[in-house]
């Protein structure tokens, strides 16, 4: 067994105070992501978007994957995958979902609980065009989730799309698409010395007005 006791660091780069955050939860969540833009390099290899997206699978089990934030606005948060691809077809089931950002470099965490909704298809599409042709013909190709023989057949299968859409336009396939994420719950964490961090929960009252809370860490 490895023992792991000893790993241990202090946080202490930030506060949360209730004097000075903004009412809405978006307006905190786009200071806090532009901030840690700042404290992030490119040569540390991190993605400030890159976020933690959990779901109940159909086998009742719950399943965190990290994908990519794309966009985000007052009605919630963006991102897009294969609609059947195994967390697809788990927020279609159910669709409670939970989104989660941790910046070590900043020593933050957002947790977000939401309901995940389809995003129009006029949002789909030009998110889709926006793409690299090689990101677009992965999207074609990759019947994500699904057992594959090998490595081979799907490169094979990607040659085989290649020579077809040889100079065509690439349409966005109907089972590939957006999924936006409207927040009931959003809690901001900053790391805090001696484990004291600090925790604001934001929660959506039925007035649509959020009521702020302090957590113990």
């Amino acid at each position: 067994m490895e023992d792991l006791s000893n790993y241990r660091r202090s946080y202490e780069k930030s506060e949360l105070l209730e004097t000075n955050i903004p009412e809405d939860p978006i307006n905190l969540f786009h200071r806090w992501f532009h901030e840690v833009e700042d404290f992030t390099t490119e040569a540390s290899g991190a993605e400030v978007n890159a976020m933690t997206v959990s779901t109940f699978g159909l086998d009742g089990f719950p399943k965190a994957r990290v994908v990519l934030l794309k966009k985000y606005n007052e009605e919630g948060f963006i991102f897009y995958t294969n609609y059947n691809s195994e967390k697809g077809k788990a927020i279609a089931e159910n669709p409670n979902v939970c989104l989660s950002f941790f910046w070590h470099t900043a020593e933050r965490q957002v947790i977000i609980k939401g309901i995940a909704e389809k995003t129009p298809d006029i949002i789909s599409d030009n998110y889709f065009d926006s793409r690299p042709e090689g990101s677009k013909l992965g999207a074609v190709v990759s019947n994500q989730s699904e057992v594959i023989p090998s490595r081979e057949f799907l490169e094979n299968n990607l040659k085989e799309l290649e020579i077809i859409h040889d100079n065509k336009v690439i349409e966005r396939p109907k089972h590939w698409g957006g999924y936006l994420v409207r927040p009931v719950e959003v809690e901001f964490w900053q790391g805090r010395a001696n484990r004291l961090h600090d925790r604001i929960r934001y929660l959506l009252q039925e007035n649509y007005l959020w009521k702020i809370e302090r957590l113990s860490p």
